[in-house]
């Protein structure tokens, strides 16, 4: 049986953050921790965000989201939290800060080892809704970790492991584009393949959820379309709001669940935290795809040539070929890495990128179940 939920609100437009004070009083929270990065704060995003407040009147913050969060920066988190007597968490950046928020509703709430509460460890049914409430503001249109259930985390023994409940879905998603604008074009880039991929990965995935199909697929032809326009002028408003809807329905769809690229990334990811997850899902998504077509539910459902379509590709054969020769002439335009050799990715590293990708959360829901051996081919295609 198919069980479909969708269940946060959200606000997509621009001037958006002007709700946060409402939207905090709302949900009854008094007592916010602002939680965000050093680079959204220097670009002057985070006074634009917070500027609803007036001067003076802000919150306290939290700005030490590294760019893979850690269990170690949740802690660091965690103390400002109970020092302050907190009541709830704004989380202010890309999917970094969100999930790095979302670590903090648990640590600050229940104890134990973070890792205690993982999804791999069994540790989902451990949140309860004790779990302090999270307003997710996006500065990024990449991760949709804003309207997600999931977060992902490095813990103390290096794994970088998933944690999955429906008390961690934000109860609100401020969505303004406004705050995207400043988004060089790099980062605009990794982050816009970043929702092209969750769009892309979760429509191909086996499980049933019609509605999240469609999401996906309208925003895969929202991405693909407005992407290149978005990274190359970051003020063209329309790209923007396109590219930020684009990174919120693919994390709606995304509930569906993901797949080989997103083991891959995850892995990889734990293996060098300094790797850009987008980038990662950018270079993986080719040789997953020509994977994902020996899928039978992929056959039976027509999903690559309904992709293609979406893509404006128009007719495209069962390989998935013309897919993954349009997404790896897209990083190029797009002026993203070539493959993993070109970020410092070595042969050596592929067991235990391996070892991770069997372990992750995403690996039993992609369409096709993958091997040791698959992984190692896909490896090896995307150098």
């Amino acid at each position: 049986m198919a069980l479909i939920q969708y269940l946060t609100q959200i606000h997509l437009d621009f001037g958006a953050s002007s709700l946060l004070p409402q939207e905090c009083a709302r949900i009854g929270m008094s007592r916010p921790l602002v939680i965000t990065d050093e680079g959204v704060r220097a670009a002057g995003v985070l006074a634009q965000a917070l500027s609803a407040w007036g001067a003076g009147k802000a919150p306290p913050v939290f700005d030490q989201t590294p760019s893979n969060p850690t269990e170690a920066a949740v802690r660091q988190a965690v103390k400002l939290y109970q020092m302050g007597q907190c009541d709830g968490l704004i989380a202010i950046g890309g999917g970094s800060s969100i999930d790095l928020a979302k670590g903090v509703a648990i640590a600050a709430t229940h104890p134990g080892a973070l890792k205690t509460y993982a999804t791999i460890e069994g540790g989902s049914p451990r949140i309860t809704d004790a779990a302090a409430p999270v307003i997710a503001v996006p500065t990024t249109a990449g991760t949709g970790s804003e309207v997600a259930r999931g977060a992902i985390i490095i813990v103390d023994d290096g794994r970088k492991l998933g944690f999955h409940n429906w008390v961690l879905m934000p109860k609100v998603a401020i969505c303004d584009p406004d705050l995207t604008l400043a988004l060089p074009a790099r980062l605009t880039a990794a982050t816009g393949m970043d929702a092209i991929a969750h769009c892309m990965e979760t429509f191909m995935s086996a499980a049933v959820n019609p509605p999240a199909d469609g999401i996906a697929l309208d925003g895969l032809e929202r991405g693909w379309r407005h992407i290149e326009r978005a990274a190359r002028d970051g003020l063209d408003r329309d790209a923007r709001w396109h590219m930020m809807s684009t990174s919120m329905q693919g994390a709606l769809a995304f509930q569906k669940g993901l797949g080989c690229v997103h083991s891959l990334s995850h892995s990889l990811g734990g293996v060098n935290p300094r790797l850009h997850h987008g980038t990662l899902n950018a270079l993986f998504l080719p040789a997953v795809v020509r994977f994902n077509a020996g899928a039978e539910s992929m056959q039976l459902e027509r999903r690559l040539p309904r992709m293609a379509h979406a893509m404006g590709l128009g007719a495209c054969d069962e390989r998935g070929d013309a897919i993954a020769e349009a997404i790896k002439d897209m990083n190029r335009r797009l002026d993203l890495p070539g493959g993993l050799a070109e970020i410092g990715v070595r042969s050596e590293q592929f067991e235990p990128i391996i070892d991770g990708a069997m372990a992750d959360h995403c690996h039993k829901t992609n369409p096709r179940l993958a091997t040791r051996d698959d992984y190692r081919a896909m490896l090896e295609a995307s150098m």
